[in-house]
């Protein structure tokens, strides 16, 4: 142990990016190494502008709708997943299409799917607007509806007899769906969960790195952009756990008063959030005033997603 009067920052274990963030953007590199520039990339690749404005440095040119990526042209599409129209559409289009769709993602897909598919009505749990949740939502033309907090689920009107099943974003608040996953079971017993939890490793892992350090801290940062559901699930999990708590996804975002008579600093970074960053956010609090870094014990994960084969062939 450290001596209690020595200023720290610790550091959580896991933090940063995860396997299907590593894999989305080595995805982009590898398309720019192969074909050059411009390659283009529907939607923010991952969500996290130091991560964005590298790769659009390297000549990656991110669009929101695929008019936007002239005929026959390269298309990524991001971690996040896109709807069966997208896909149709970019068909339509001639594009070459590179899909960096997070693997834990295309499991939820593919439930949905089959689900709709065995005559169920599925319910997402998940935020509106969000990426993900659009992608998923849009794998059926019908049969699946958005729960996005629990008061939704008193409004629920099914027949008693109706097939009922659910899915979730993969990056919400564990805690958060355990609420609405009970209310869910509460007022439809039968209805079916997925046979593996939607919420991803990576995802867990992070929440109960925060978990482990909040307590030992009085100030919590976490390195990620606003745009970034598993990074904003953080803060809002050390806040619940009753350390303030900041995110930030720049160095100069940074207030010296957040450090004022605080002897330890938490840190943590979500899953879209590289290790580079998370370090010259370290460098920054360490100019506020001289702090030893610390690492504390967690999880060490080794979990690698293979490219496309599209990609590697």
């Amino acid at each position: 142990m450290s001596d209690k009067d020595t200023a720290e920052i610790l550091m959580a274990q896991p933090r940063g990016f995860c396997a299907g963030v590593d894999r989305a953007i080595h995805i982009v590199d590898e398309a720019l190494v192969r074909f050059g520039a411009p390659i283009y990339v529907r939607h923010e690749i991952v969500h996290n502008a130091y991560v964005v404005n590298e790769l659009r440095e390297k000549g990656a040119i991110f669009v929101e709708e695929l008019h936007e990526v002239p005929k026959g042209g390269i298309v990524v599409f991001s971690a996040h997943g896109v709807s069966q129209e997208v896909r149709r559409d970019a068909e339509g289009r001639g594009l070459q299409v590179y899909d960096a769709t997070c693997p834990l993602v295309t499991k939820v897909h593919l439930e949905v799917v089959k689900m709709c598919k065995d005559g169920f009505t599925v319910l997402m749990i998940g935020h509106a607007g969000h990426p993900e949740v659009e992608g998923t939502m849009g794998q059926v033309t019908k049969g699946i509806y958005l729960i996005e907090k629990l008061a939704d689920v008193a409004g629920l009107v099914f027949a008693a007899d109706e097939k009922m099943a659910f899915v979730t974003q993969t990056t919400l608040s564990v805690d958060e769906t355990k609420e609405i996953v009970a209310a869910l079971t509460e007022k439809f017993p039968k209805i079916v969960q997925p046979r593996k939890q939607d919420i991803c490793y990576a995802t867990q892992n992070r929440q109960d790195a925060v978990k482990f350090m909040a307590p030992q801290v009085e100030v919590v940062i976490v390195v990620g952009s606003a745009t970034s559901s598993n990074s904003n699930r953080l803060r809002e999990l050390s806040e619940k756990l009753g350390v303030p708590s900041y995110m930030v996804d720049a160095p100069e975002q940074l207030k010296s008063e957040w450090f004022v008579g605080k002897k330890r600093v938490g840190l943590t970074a979500g899953a879209s959030a590289p290790e580079s960053l998370a370090q010259a956010i370290v460098r920054r609090i360490q100019e506020f005033g001289p702090r030893q870094v610390r690492n504390l014990d967690g999880v060490v994960e080794d979990v690698i997603f293979s490219l496309p084969k599209n990609l590697i062939n």
